[in-house]
């Protein structure tokens, strides 16, 4: 199994911008696509965006297309990054990252095998 770790998260305020990072402990194989969840108080965990093991292509929820960025470093440790942009508050929630093989393009998180602690992004308005 691999173990991602999280990173970045924090207070801001709405219009802001931050950036969130997810290492893996190991190598991975080519057929592993990395991908983010959030969780907000009180309600389920969602699908933010997801991109595929060399980074060709990704996919992002309807509510965060046009400000938040995916993407990944493949020639360190499969380390993937979401840039968020515009931050609104409704974006308040913790953050998790995620990785399962042979998933891509699922936005379901039972297709996901592994996943980071979380980290939390507070949107201040």
């Amino acid at each position: 199994q691999v173990q991602l770790v999280e990173s970045g998260g924090g207070l801001v305020q709405a219009g802001g911008s931050l950036r969130l990072s997810c290492a893996a402990s190991t190598e991975t194989s080519s057929n592993y696509t990395m991908a983010w969840f959030r969780q907000a108080p009180g309600k389920e965990r969602e699908f933010v965006a997801a991109i595929s093991w060399n980074g060709g292509s990704t996919n992002l929820a309807y509510s965060v297309k046009g400000r938040f960025t995916i993407s990944r470093d493949n020639a360190r440790r499969n380390t993937m990054y979401l840039q968020m942009n515009t931050l609104k508050s409704e974006d308040t929630a913790v953050y998790y990252c995620a990785g399962g093989r042979a998933v891509w393009p699922s936005v379901s998180r039972s297709a996901y095998d592994d996943w980071g602690q979380g980290t939390q992004v507070t949107v201040s308005s």
